[in-house]
């Protein structure tokens, strides 16, 4: 069985630090290593920056909370490299790079090892962050016990997990097409109209940060509702509010990762 494989590879190691978002599948990293390990031997830490929305970091801390594990919360701010800021393709490098820059004097201090939740699924994107983890010797013990997204979520509601079924949730810079800067104000903007959209019930949701467009992803079944709610206007006053001009809702529906469709057609053309 993998749960048994993940606590095989857990209990060899002294104790671990895991990198600490709160989605589903770090939560499942974090909860299996307490398990297998105890409470003594593992230390959660999750990054703060301008890239992680104030729900994220919040949930982040009750998850944590729950396993029992240790948790810090340690901020990053990969915003000062130009690099970043820039975002090329390879953004999500330099995020990564910044934060297991800060957690391993953590994990120094007890000899412990770093681990994340990256798993067998991320495998099939484009994970440009899976390079820093290289770089810093980071281990992924989903991924060495073969669990795919589904695995995880499995593993998550037979483990009784409230986070077995979340939506993903990856930073809001994920937002802003490849090639525009990345903002404070950019980002803010991003947070804010996303948190109006799921307080007015929209769970899955993306606001794609267009400069002075807003592009609006929710699931096919749910545009109908969401074009509703702009022809009401309450939403658009809302969305000019935080300083954007028009607001798009995409047809295709929501798809995560989508801006990364740009760099798989210019591989495709190249090719």
């Amino acid at each position: 069985m993998r749960w048994l494989r993940l606590g095989e590879i857990l209990r060899a190691e002294k104790g671990v630090l895991i990198a600490f978002s709160g989605g589903c599948d770090s939560t499942l990293a974090l909860h299996a290593a307490v398990h297998f390990l105890g409470r003594d031997r593992v230390i959660a830490v999750t990054a703060a920056s301008a890239s992680l929305a104030a729900e994220d970091r919040a949930r982040a801390v009750r998850l944590a909370e729950m396993t029992g594990a240790a948790h810090r919360v340690v901020a990053t701010d990969e915003m000062a490299n130009p690099d970043y800021v820039a975002n090329p393709s390879n953004r999500c490098f330099f995020c990564k790079d910044e934060l297991f820059q800060k957690l391993f004097p953590i994990a120094a201090e007890k000899q412990w090892t770093v681990m994340d939740g990256f798993n067998l699924s991320d495998c099939d994107d484009y994970r440009p962050g899976t390079l820093a983890a290289k770089k810093w010797s980071v281990r992924h013990p989903l991924l060495e016990a073969s669990l795919a997204k589904r695995d995880v979520r499995a593993l998550s509601r037979w483990q009784r997990l409230p986070t077995w079924n979340i939506p993903a949730s990856p930073c809001l810079s994920s937002r802003i097409p490849y090639g525009t800067a990345v903002t404070p104000r950019a980002l803010r903007q991003i947070e804010n109209a996303e948190s109006m959209l799921r307080a007015k019930g929209f769970s899955i949701v993306r606001v794609r940060h267009f400069g002075d467009d807003a592009k609006i992803e929710v699931p096919k079944n749910k545009i109908s509702d969401l074009a509703e709610e702009l022809r009401q206007g309450n939403v658009i006053s809302q969305f000019r509010a935080l300083g954007f001009e028009r607001i798009i809702i995409d047809s295709e529906g929501f798809r995560s990762g989508k801006l990364n469709d740009a760099l798989k057609n210019r591989a495709a053309t190249l090719s």
